[in-house]
């Protein structure tokens, strides 16, 4: 009796040009003109599920499988969609039938995450992932810091002219190249993480910042090559739409770069200085002038800003990662004597 479609390990590894059989009704003219070895070998290779049959046990008359829907109008925005990536490479291995289905949808990605993947992905199977990809928006492709190249991303780069997000955080084997071709052929680029990128310098940084109008969101952790005078270029160029930066654990920033930062990014709302160990009170105080729309700073382990300088900001409301010095002692007092003093914290 014919079995309604199944896609399961099993049947992934069975070969895609088996030939469907007949629709005779019974199992013994299913099989007529098989030999008894062909029979006994047909047998043996079914899955250990039994098959899927509508209620009464006969075949619902007019069934229609899966591939038997329309692609684009319901299988590609309302099947596909929910599946996450890791399955697709999967279910491209069904059936030639399937791995055009699979391709098609690829094609029409506007988002693609390498994490949805897996923790490692080889260059093989992003290479076939993203080779007929051209409407992305988004693009995240940290698990790949490995590998990644040049020559790996460039092409997609240049195939994606219309991205706004792209995550490349870690990934250490990129060059200045890669990132021209992204300033230049991405401009309608908004946000950027290039954390833990140490091929960053200053001449990169430049190029984005005069090819990138609509940058709204830069991550710059741990790009330890950059210094002042790039951070002072990117304020001036693209100041007026920033509104998130990360300068973190970058000890050649200064006061110099978050005063300039503070007169050309009135639209600021995220700032995180975190171990910028030359950033001191004077930039901080100009960030409290400048930056009504600021609400989070990160000034944790910048040992040279001072408690009245964050006071104002915290008078606004502003999220500092670094508590008050009276909370400080009065958080240690409870842990040494184990109960909290009366303490008016408002005076």
């Amino acid at each position: 009796m014919k079995r309604q479609l199944q896609v399961s390990g099993h049947v992934a590894e069975e070969s895609s040009d088996v030939t469907p059989p007949p629709k005779e009704a019974g199992s013994l003219r299913l099989l007529k003109g098989q030999s008894e070895k062909t029979l006994l070998r047909t047998r043996n290779r079914q899955p250990m599920e039994p098959p899927m049959e509508p209620s009464g046990g006969e075949q619902e008359p007019g069934a229609v499988r899966l591939l038997d829907l329309p692609w684009e109008d319901v299988l590609l925005p309302h099947v596909l969609s929910l599946v996450p990536l890791r399955q697709l490479l999967r279910l491209q291995r069904v059936s030639r039938a399937f791995r055009a289905l699979v391709q098609l949808h690829l094609a029409g990605l506007r988002r693609f995450d390498a994490a949805q993947v897996g923790p490692q992905i080889p260059r093989a199977a992003l290479a076939w992932l993203l080779r007929d990809a051209e409407g992305l928006q988004e693009l995240a492709l940290a698990p790949c810091h490995e590998w990644l190249s040049d020559e790996d991303l460039v092409p997609v780069l240049a195939r994606n002219p219309q991205l706004r997000s792209v995550a490349l955080a870690g990934c250490g084997q990129l060059s200045r190249r890669a990132l021209g071709a992204l300033a230049e052929g991405c401009p309608r680029l908004q946000r950027l993480s290039l954390a833990h990128c140490d091929w960053v310098d200053g001449l990169a940084l430049r190029g984005l910042a005069d090819r990138c109008p609509a940058l709204e969101e830069l991550d710059l952790t741990a790009c330890r090559q950059l210094k002042d005078e790039a951070i002072v270029y990117l304020a001036q160029r693209r100041g007026a739409g920033l509104r998130s930066l990360s300068l973190a654990v970058n000890a050649n920033v200064g006061d110099t770069a978050v005063q300039e930062l503070a007169r050309n990014c009135p639209e600021l709302e995220h700032l995180d200085l975190t171990g910028c160990l030359r950033v001191g009170s004077d930039g901080v105080r100009t960030l409290a002038e400048y930056c009504p729309a600021l609400r989070s700073l990160r000034v944790r382990h910048c040992h040279h800003v001072a408690e009245p300088s964050l006071s104002r900001l915290r008078k606004r409301g502003v999220d500092i990662d670094v508590e008050p010095p009276l909370h400080q002692a009065l958080v240690l007092l409870q842990d040494m004597a184990g109960f909290a003093p009366f303490v008016n914290l408002q005076v």
